[in-house]
């Protein structure tokens, strides 16, 4: 039931996406959007591979501190993108958004290929970046609204760890492409930003299938758009012997449609009605966004200034690196799901942390050589990775559908800025002291970091498993009862 002037609209929508079995059409969703892992994947990994090949570059001889810079740059790009496109996510809708944000990855990250100098290799970064957090507040958000609530915890998680998959694919890549008997040093590391400009290009076709969020279409009064979406769904599921009761024994939701959410509500939501959960993913994001860039980022750099590795061979200790990252979310998952996220959340956080500890303390001490020190951080990053995707699952189930890509972006660019921008940064400099004690530091200070946000998930974490959306956060415009 639809008031006319707009007052109140009655809507079983959010119910009937959540009683779907997994299907075909949740793939299709998986895969077509949550490629944006598997880019940034690649792009970080990319970042993390060439930067040996970009120090002996004859053209641009870029230093430990300008590789840090460079990838700061990209983690900015991000941040602005994150903040610009998810406020128009909120407002224009997730599709148009989708489409919009990889289209400018596209474009950058082919014009990285050509830079010529620091500063032009650190726009193009960071209009790449600009791209990939983009992408993050509109694709996040639309797969939290379409997947049921039953496998959202799981879903989420392994989506998010497929960032590794786009890992490993970059660091097979850069065994070929850095290889100096296949390459010059100049070229080859040029040729490495196409892989995902081809990449791009794919999944830019796969996502003309995917539909608006009919969570979106409801909120903003277009209610019989969604219905039909959800109808032509459940028909494909119908195809395949599914079988769904009368729609009209489910639960309505009912609410005031809206065109746009001011930001003055936003601002109210985040940080007064909703002030404890905006610490939480705080929390959760800073941590975490440190923890990663601060040595992923760096990661090539330790294995060539510490363990003496060619530039060329560094992608051989990313793989291993990047199964670990894949397969954390992927066994762990499920236990968010039934065992829940408050004890799984604070687990992963906490052992992530102290094992980070433990490792620095035998890197500090010589006790490692380059294939322990690869083996060390695949056990750390099973379950960091784990921690960091349980983080944007967090910030992205945690609020209001109205303001659910704006917050994604929020959290996204407050971790990324506050505790990622400066960490590669942070830790180029430290490594080009050529000190394995002050590199030891940056780790303890990583290893805080994520013991504090287990803490602070075990006092205020929300027990969102297995929830819709309206029951974890209830939409500004529903109608009070």
């Amino acid at each position: 039931m639809h008031d006319a002037a707009g007052e109140i609209l009655e809507t079983r929508v959010p119910a009937r996406l959540d009683r779907l079995p997994w299907g075909r059409f949740h793939t299709l969703v998986v895969a077509a959007l949550g490629i944006t892992w598997v880019l940034d994947g690649l792009e970080v990994t990319l970042a993390g591979s060439i930067a040996g090949a970009l120090e002996a570059s004859p053209r641009l001889r870029f230093t430990a501190s300008d590789i840090g810079l460079a990838s700061s740059f990209y983690l900015a790009g991000a941040v602005i993108g994150a903040l610009g496109f998810g406020w128009m996510a909120d407002r224009l809708g997730r599709r148009l958004l989708f489409f919009i944000t990889l289209g400018l990855y596209l474009v950058s990250t082919t014009a990285t290929a050509f830079a010529w100098n620091l500063e032009s290799f650190c726009l193009f970064r960071m209009l790449t970046g600009a791209g990939i957090g983009g992408e993050y507040s509109a694709v996040n958000s639309t797969i939290q609204e379409m997947i049921p609530a039953r496998y959202r915890g799981w879903a989420d998680l392994a989506i998010n760890g497929s960032f590794w998959i786009g890992g490993a694919l970059g660091a097979a890549a850069s065994i070929f492409v850095l290889d100096p008997a296949r390459f010059d040093p100049d070229i080859g590391w040029r040729l490495a930003f196409f892989i995902g400009s081809a990449l791009g290009l794919i999944i830019l076709f796969l996502r003309t299938w995917i539909p608006e969020s009919p969570r979106w279409l409801v909120i903003h009064g277009r209610e019989q758009a969604a219905e039909k979406l959800v109808d032509e769904i459940e028909a494909g599921f119908r195809l395949h012997g599914a079988r769904f009761q009368d729609g009209s024994t489910l639960t309505p939701m009912r609410l005031h449609p809206r065109t746009h959410t001011p930001l003055r509500e936003v601002f109210q939501t985040l940080f007064i009605t909703f002030r404890v959960r905006t610490l939480l993913a705080l929390a959760l994001m800073l941590s975490q966004a440190f923890f990663y860039n601060a040595i992923f980022f760096t990661y090539a750099l330790v294995l060539t200034n510490f363990y003496d590795v060619p530039s060329y061979n560094v992608g051989w200790y990313i793989l291993p690196f990047a199964l670990g990252n894949v397969l954390g979310p992927l066994l762990l998952g499920p236990l968010f799901d039934s065992i829940g996220r408050k004890p799984m959340i604070a687990f992963t956080y906490a052992v992530s942390g102290l094992l980070l500890a433990g490792s620095g303390w035998l890197f500090a001490h010589h006790l490692l050589d380059a294939t322990q020190q690869t083996i060390v951080w695949t056990v750390i990053f099973f379950f960091a990775s784990t921690a960091a995707g349980a983080a944007y699952l967090t910030a992205s189930e945690i609020f209001p559908v109205e303001i659910r890509a704006l917050a994604i972006a929020f959290f996204y660019a407050a971790g990324t800025a506050i505790g990622g921008v400066w960490a590669p940064f942070l830790f180029g400099g430290l490594i080009a002291t050529g000190s394995r004690a002050s590199v030891f530091d940056g780790y303890l200070l990583g290893s805080a970091l994520m013991v504090l946000a287990s803490i602070i998930e075990m006092v205020w974490g929300v027990a969102a498993e297995r929830k819709p959306l309206e029951t974890v956060a209830r939409p500004l415009s529903s109608v009070k009862d």
